[in-house]
């Protein structure tokens, strides 16, 4: 009998579809949600969708073979692996997309991802390409110190990337689209220029676009086409626009169940971390110079990651007229307060 502690949550949707909330170590130490749809008779289900698959790491596929197990014990659903009949992916990153390769050993649901995703998808390396091709200019803008630690980590980030074999895209997706009859498709660029939100009924699966204890990490608009905090705004208000929505579940850690409230609450802290930088911009500086001044204590670990963030929120006050950029000698762009 499986223990009523470890039961996977679920919750049923106005319209009575079963969503499993199925974490899974993505990569060690870095866990990662996915979730089972199921419609119809529990014993043999007419609809079984996963939403997400994970990342590449050596616990996700058993992970996710338990999580269906718990499913069967817990709740007497019939779904297996082999049964399903979707497979959903929210944004090609690695820790939603690196699982599919694994699965695809145990299932051959077709798969549904947005069109502009699908390259990433479908050709080894394109993942790998997108992030490693451009990163010299991109250091020499952010004003890096040439052979700099920061400058060496920032360089190769692409090339730790955990990207599936080929797997075709069956339901190439667009924004608008009414997928199998249930799910409402919903463009939210920002974090990813290709990420989806998915509503069943009053559920809204949030991918990484709502998360509940953190905001989802941005990168300029000028690295990747569709992120930036710009478009990661419009997204929100796009969400909160959205009638009749009571939860969202969203790609980590726990429910939302005030949705509105959690939009909100992002909102605003994104709008304390510019005001945070327009009041460490003294001076001219580059986004390597903010750096510090935003995070004096700043760890290697965090490093790329908060440098990221920092050009986001960078370029976003420059495209606002906030800041005015000029260009150093060297090319580093120079940002002064306007």
């Amino acid at each position: 009998m499986t223990d009523a502690a470890s039961l996977p949550a679920r919750h049923v949707t106005g319209g009575g579809t079963r969503v499993y909330t199925l974490p899974v170590r993505a990569f060690p130490n870095f866990r990662a949600n996915t979730y089972l749809l199921v419609r119809g008779d529990p014993h043999a289900p007419s609809y079984a969708a996963l939403v997400d698959t994970g990342g590449s790491g050596p616990d996700n596929l058993g992970d996710l073979q338990a999580g269906f197990a718990a499913v069967r014990a817990g709740y007497g659903e019939g779904a297996t692996l082999g049964t399903l009949t979707r497979i959903v992916i929210t944004h090609p990153h690695p820790d939603h997309l690196g699982g599919l390769s694994a699965l695809r050993e145990h299932t051959d649901a077709p798969v549904a991802a947005f069109h502009s995703a699908a390259p990433f998808i479908e050709q080894p390396g394109a993942l790998q390409a997108a992030w490693l091709t451009p990163p010299d200019a991109q250091a020499v803008w952010l004003g890096l110190p040439p052979g700099s630690e920061l400058d060496g980590r920032f360089r190769r980030r692409g090339s730790t990337l955990s990207v599936p074999h080929s797997t075709p895209v069956a339901t190439p997706l667009h924004d608008g689209d009414l997928l199998d009859d249930l799910l409402h498709v919903i463009h939210t660029p920002g974090h990813e220029g290709n990420q989806i939100c998915l509503r069943v009924d009053e559920v809204l699966l949030s991918a990484d676009h709502l998360l509940p204890l953190n905001s989802p990490p941005l990168m300029p608009a000028r690295f990747l086409r569709g992120s930036g905090l710009a478009a990661y705004l419009n997204s929100l208000d796009r969400v909160e626009r959205l009638g009749g929505v009571t939860l969202a579940l969203g790609g980590h850690d726990a429910p939302m169940p005030d949705p509105r409230a959690r939009i909100h609450a992002l909102r605003a802290r994104t709008h304390e971390k510019l005001d945070g930088l327009l009041a460490a911009c003294t001076h001219p500086m580059t986004i390597h110079d903010l750096l510090p001044a935003l995070h004096p204590r700043l760890r290697s670990i965090q490093a790329v990651l908060l440098l990221d963030q920092t050009a986001a929120l960078t370029e976003y006050l420059a495209q606002t007229g906030a800041l005015s950029e000029t260009t150093r000698e060297d090319g580093a762009g120079l940002f002064t307060r306007a």
